[in-house]
C-alpha cells in the first residue's frame, strides 16, 4: 500500500471513529477484567480465609469456583469483543474499504 493510500485511510472520517470505538471498547473490558482479577488477588493476599471456607465440608474451598469464574470471565469477555469486532467494525472497516476504492477510481 503506498503512502497516498495510507494517508486517504487515515483521513477518514470513519477509520477515525473505528479507532475510538474499538479502543474506547477494549479499554473497557480490559478494565472489567483487570478489576477482577486484581480483586481476586487482593482477596487472597489480604483474607485468605475467605476463599479457604470449604463448600462442602470437604477438599473443595471456595477460592477454586471463585477462580474458574474469573477464567470464564475472560472468555466471555473474549466473546463479547469478538462479535462486536465481527459486526460493528468490520463494518466500519467495510466502509473505509469502500471509500478507499471509490477515491481511487475517481482519481
Amino acid at each position: 500500500m503506498d503512502s497516498i493510500a495510507v494517508e486517504r485511510i487515515k483521513s477518514n472520517p470513519a477509520y477515525n471513529e473505528l479507532i475510538t470505538k474499538r479502543k474506547s471498547f477494549s479499554i473497557k473490558l480490559s478494565i472489567v477484567m483487570l478489576v477482577a482479577y486484581y480483586a481476586f488477588i487482593l482477596v487472597i493476599a489480604f483474607n485468605p480465609s475467605f476463599l479457604g471456607q470449604s463448600l462442602s465440608g470437604g477438599v473443595t474451598t471456595l477460592g477454586i469456583p471463585v477462580a474458574v469464574g474469573i477464567i470464564f470471565l475472560a472468555f466471555i469477555l473474549t466473546g463479547i469483543y469478538t462479535k462486536r469486532a465481527n459486526v460493528e467494525f468490520d463494518d466500519l472497516t467495510a466502509k473505509i474499504k469502500e471509500d478507499l476504492d471509490k477515491e481511487q477510481n475517481n482519481g
